[in-house]
């Protein structure tokens, strides 16, 4: 099946829901977190990250501090740096970014070794524990810092240094004689190296991302050989996973479902749909489809969170998506926005725009508080603050966001996610242009040999109207592919203000006509508020239903409705009984919902804990649901998405 085309790069998202996000993230979340990766937020647990780096530079004394990961941190947020200055021009931030570069190159060992961990505490023990110990991690997220700053400045300082870098593992690693035939304990640098082969159109690139994932699993198992030569521990090895919390107890072939460590597992299958895509591996491209199908359709929460054990941080089994100890990582999220896009890139199906889009709006920005200044790592969908803080099996689970975290991958990658959005909008190839999500902006694409700018504006998600306007110097005949979204069920379409028939395939309805300059297109996306169900097999949801208006997902959160929100149920209830309003001053502007329901009551027990004879009283209640990214931005209380129906 043909795929979406390229992302097209310089579009813009200007007004509506994301620029709030996204300003917020630039202004608030940038500086933010440049001060607590210099260890200067006063309350938040120390970072360590660039003090590694002077200390590795010989510029600072001291020893190595933080996770063994800890430059993944820095790395991640010159990427959003970097993405952010495209659409934000920055001087004073570019100079910054421009110093924690020069920090990191300075640190860059004479053979092209980068990693902290190593140059500090000894170089005679690197590359001997690659199941565990993150450089080739670290690796890849340095080399798509340095590709996306390259292509935000046009500088090549830290792209030269991972170039160097990457010749280095080559040199290293690989299934030539001499060489470790090994492959990272946590993927994320075969989706790198393809960003990098990008940029450089250098096979040796492509080359070593498609062995990382060709090598992984297969037999002898390199984890096993390496751990008994080098003597390094197994944490592992009496668990549900062995091997496979790496995704690596098999082939990548021979998987049938997403396995193990979830923010592994995503960023693996995102590599492996980069190298199908770019080889033509069709074999390849249907183990991405296999495990998608898996992830999304039997263990993926309503809200697009994955992985939903706090034990391993991993997926468990088919339709186990418990609520209230879900770990639902923003990572794995953002990790389920990478794999998403570049499904779509292997084939054009909304399908997976749709899961983007679900990710995006509830799972992925849930993940930050809407000042920007603090997180979650774990995005639970049912909350009782004194489990929270009682129960050990709930303890992962917060109540109010987190200023800083020890091991703290998720802010920064969220911040890269918000900066980057707009290369997750649209695609094209030459004759068929694609809108994957709906967002106020433009963007300019070269189709069917005119230059073409299409500028939208649109309220969405509060609002399911978008106009489309062309701009472009002469006719051209292409074809338009506007995604109508899964969950919408009422659509229309006009051009020019005459109602107009397409064709919808896989989710795209596609306009292909001889267009002109000035040509307006009007999508109109019904946009009611649903009941959902899940799966009878999901027993955490049997009887429940959760509500949702266009992509969002919406919650109840004491602060609007009261404690003991287990209570509550919707007896009866429809959806035109829910009423939707634009609240301007409430969680940074929201479309909230109001409908009725039913709160059981206590009458009668007199403080009994079991009885056969007391009947079941009810009162009515009017109930508030907010969106779920918007919880846990007040005091902190009670939240519940699933409610008894």
């Amino acid at each position: 099946m043909k795929g979406c085309g390229e992302t097209v790069y310089g579009a813009k998202i200007g007004g509506g829901f994301w620029s709030a996000f996204r300003e917020t993230a630039v202004r608030e979340g940038i500086p933010y977190q440049w001060r607590a990766l210099n260890d200067a937020v006063a309350g938040a647990e120390p970072s360590h990250c660039m003090h590694n780096f002077r200390v590795a530079a010989g510029k600072e004394e001291g020893g190595f501090g933080g996770f063994i990961f800890q430059d993944s941190d820095v790395a991640k947020w010159l990427e959003g740096v970097a993405y952010s200055l495209r659409w934000r021009p920055d001087p004073e931030l570019e100079a910054v970014a421009d110093g924690a570069i020069r920090a990191v190159v300075d640190a860059q060992q004479p053979d092209g070794y980068m990693d902290t961990y190593y140059i500090i505490n000894g170089l005679d023990r690197r590359w001997t524990n690659l199941k565990d110990n993150h450089e080739l991690y670290v690796a890849g997220h340095m080399i798509e810092a340095a590709v996306a700053y390259y292509r935000a400045t046009g500088k090549r300082v830290l792209l030269d240094a991972v170039i160097r870098l990457v010749d280095h593992i080559d040199g290293v690693i690989g299934p030539e004689a001499g060489k470790i035939p090994g492959y990272p304990g946590h993927p994320v640098i075969e989706m790198a190296l393809m960003r990098l082969y990008g940029v450089t159109g250098d096979p040796k690139h492509l080359r070593l991302a498609e062995y990382f994932v060709r090598q992984r699993g297969q037999s002898p198992l390199y984890f096993e050989q390496e751990d008994e030569k080098n003597g390094n521990a197994f944490y592992w090895k009496d668990s549900v996973f062995r091997y496979q919390y790496y995704q690596a107890g098999r082939p990548l072939s021979e998987q049938a479902d997403a396995e193990g460590h979830a923010v592994r597992a995503m960023y693996l299958y995102s590599g492996a749909a980069d190298v199908a895509r770019e080889t033509g591996d069709a074999a390849l491209a249907e183990t991405c489809r296999r495990l998608w199908d898996s992830a999304v359709r039997r263990r993926m929460y309503v809200t697009g969170a994955v992985g939903s054990s706090e034990y391993g941080e991993a997926f468990t089994f088919d339709y186990d998506l418990p609520n209230d100890t879900v770990y639902g990582e923003t990572c794995a999220a953002i990790g389920l926005v990478f794999f998403a896009r570049r499904m779509l890139a292997l084939e054009a199906k909304g399908e997976y725009a749709d899961v983007m889009e679900r990710a995006l709006y509830n799972g992925v920005i849930s993940g930050m508080q809407l000042d920007g200044r603090s997180f979650f790592y774990v995005n639970p969908l049912e909350v009782v603050p004194e489990a929270c803080e009682k129960d050990q099996r709930k303890r992962h689970v917060k109540p109010r966001r987190q200023p800083w975290f020890g091991c703290a991958c998720c802010p920064p990658n969220l911040i890269r996610m918000l900066a980057s959005l707009e290369d997750y909008v649209y695609s094209a190839d030459g004759q068929d242009a694609f809108v994957h999500l709906y967002a106020a902006g433009s963007v300019e694409m070269e189709l069917g040999g005119a230059k073409v700018r299409l500028a939208v504006d649109t309220d969405y998600p509060w609002d399911g109207k978008v106009d489309l306007r062309l701009e472009m110097d002469g006719p051209a005949a292409f074809a338009l592919n506007l995604r109508v979204p899964g969950w919408c069920r009422s659509w229309t379409l006009a051009v020019n203000g005459e109602a107009c028939a397409a064709e919808l395939a896989d989710g795209y309805a596609a306009l292909r006509r001889e267009w002109r300059d000035g040509d307006r297109v009007e999508l109109k996306l019904d946009m009611p508020v649903r009941l959902v169900r899940a799966n009878p097999r999901v027993r955490e949801d049997a009887g429940k239903v959760a509500v949702m208006r266009g992509p969002l997902v919406y919650c109840l959160e004491e602060a609007d409705n009261g404690g003991d929100l287990h209570l509550v149920r919707l007896d009866g209830v429809r959806p035109e009984d829910f009423r939707a309003d634009w609240r301007p001053d409430k969680l940074g502007g929201i479309v909230e919902l109001t409908g009725p329901g039913v709160r059981e009551t206590d009458a009668g027990w007199d403080g009994a804990l079991y009885a056969a004879d007391i009947p079941v009283e009810t009162r009515p209640a009017r109930l508030t649901w907010i969106p779920y990214y918007s919880w846990a931005n007040r005091e902190p209380g009670e939240m519940r998405v699933w409610v008894r129906a």
